[in-house]
């Protein structure tokens, strides 16, 4: 494509352009790394590195024309050479998300994305089930990556890079899938990466304390989540709340003013109200009205929160055209997300252990409240705290484990460039009596040597991660491998005794 009809620009951000506008694009990238010869490179300032400073590697590699913030000059970068094309612009993250757009052109037709600090993978998973249960072919993208029906393919970020983003978008509709549920980061938004995306239908989970070593603030997080409905959502759209959220006033009324409509739900919810919930051995009982109507669901999922995640999942698919009869009764035949309060294995004296990725302290809270009601004996949980990232989360986690279970160990999580102990100190300063084992497997064969008959344990904090962060390295991990291996090994030892 011509860079001329990419560099267009709207009324949101001006662009300037200097050099060539006559010069076809072959590519986009914000990574020099992956610059290819006619590719367009994307300098973007980061929160740790200038993305100018890459700009002679691109050029190098073959990039024709650079998208950089205003004041941008690229004879300070190259020298003499003049043969590159300059677009430059005062907000370039913007213009890489609609360029990106312009670039790839095709998106699928139905696009729910879905925000908020918990819930957010569960959701899009359910809403893929759920339309592929009604015989519609749809992908679901976030966290547990790009998953379609033909199979799934990892993803780094949880909501990718424009570039690859609309690069995927437009190989979905290539392959016929104009369903799609997308998970919307709090970076991602923060960041413009949505903002060539049409998005007719968005929803929010919740909202509690997480990022904060990005975000600084919790009102910054919050109007990170917000721009999801003030800015992205089409004006006909329509935005599907969580009625019990403190945020629902503040985003019912961002929705309708920018000309959307508001489904709410939860037990204060207006269109999907729950009614009753009832905790089962396995799963839950549901109790709900939509539409006038009363109805009553067996969930195959633990967690009351599964309940929310579940009719935010039911709100999208109808608002997206489904028939309700039939997805209510899909609703019954929904699996679990990987790593969401993942049933691992069942010891001989009938203890059950879970891996859920409860990595923030509304979340470990959630979970282990949640399961709470599905025991009368021992709640025990293992979890640690991920480093380089808020530290302030840390205290609050280990308050609410020693508040809400019974037996506590402490252990690493991805402790990153951070020194380990540190992070473990200072969960433990707010988890007294606590047991602190670093090595995370020994942390999790020891958790289940010591489950006695009717308790649960819950491992928490990583959930579908396959690998430990130490320094920069990543070393393999599962935390349900290594539990499963755990469980086998002590019902071995009981059946050879």
């Amino acid at each position: 494509m011509q860079l001329i009809k990419l560099a267009l620009g709207d009324r949101r951000n001006q662009m300037q352009i200097a050099g060539s506008t006559d010069i076809n694009i072959f590519g986009l990238t914000a990574d020099s790394r992956l610059v290819e010869p006619g590719f367009l490179f994307a300098a973007l300032e980061g929160g740790q590195t200038d993305g100018r400073k890459f700009i002679p590697e691109a050029v190098e590699r073959g990039a024709v024309a650079i998208l950089a913030p205003l004041g941008t000059k690229l004879d300070v970068h190259l020298g003499l050479q003049k043969s590159v094309s300059l677009i430059s612009c005062d907000n370039p993250r913007l213009a890489y998300a609609d360029i990106s757009a312009r670039f790839f052109a095709f998106q699928p037709k139905t696009v729910a994305a879905i925000t908020g600090t918990n819930g957010k993978s569960s959701v899009a998973d359910f809403v893929r089930q759920l339309w592929t249960l009604a015989g519609v072919p749809a992908a679901s993208l976030g966290t547990l990556g790009l998953v379609t029906p033909s199979g799934s393919v990892s993803c780094n970020l949880t909501t990718p890079d424009p570039a690859l983003l609309h690069d995927k978008l437009s190989r979905l509709v290539q392959d016929n899938i104009n369903h799609l549920a997308l998970e919307a980061s709090s970076h991602g938004l923060a960041q413009y990466r949505l903002d060539g995306v049409r998005i007719p239908i968005a929803a929010f989970t919740n909202l509690s304390r997480d990022h904060l070593d990005y975000h600084s603030t919790l009102d910054n997080y919050f109007s990170a989540k917000a721009r999801l409905f003030s800015d992205i959502l089409s004006t006909d759209g329509t935005a599907i709340l969580n009625g019990d959220d403190p945020c629902f006033e503040i985003l019912r009324s961002t929705a309708l003013d920018r000309g959307a409509d508001v489904l709410s739900y939860g037990w204060q919810g207006k269109n999907i109200c729950i009614c009753d919930l009832w905790p089962e051995p396995s799963g839950q009982r549901l109790e709900f009205m939509i539409n006038g109507a009363r109805k009553s669901i067996r969930l195959p999922l633990i967690g009351d929160f599964q309940a929310m995640n579940i009719l935010c999942a039911l709100g999208i698919v109808l608002v997206a055209g489904g028939d309700c009869d039939v997805t209510v009764e899909n609703l019954e035949t929904l699996k679990g997300v990987s790593g969401r309060l993942e049933f691992v294995a069942k010891l001989s004296n009938g203890a059950a252990i879970y891996v859920d990725y409860a990595h923030t302290p509304d979340a470990l809270k959630n979970v282990l409240t949640s399961m709470r009601s599905h025991t009368n004996k021992n709640l025990h949980v293992v979890f640690g705290c991920g480093g380089d990232r808020d530290p302030g989360k840390r205290a609050e986690m280990g308050a609410i484990a020693t508040s809400f279970a019974d037996k506590i160990i402490i252990t690493d999580d991805n402790p990153r460039k951070e020194n380990a102990a540190s992070i473990r100190h200072q969960i433990l300063e707010a988890c007294d009596g606590a047991l602190e084992i670093e090595n995370r497997e020994q942390a999790i064969f020891e958790a289940i040597s010591r489950l006695k008959s009717g308790d649960l344990l819950v491992i928490a904090g990583k959930g579908h991660e396959q690998g430990q962060i130490f320094d920069s390295v990543t070393v393999p991990f599962s935390d349900a491998e290594v539990a499963a291996k755990a469980a086998l090994n002590r019902n071995s030892r009981v059946t050879m005794s």
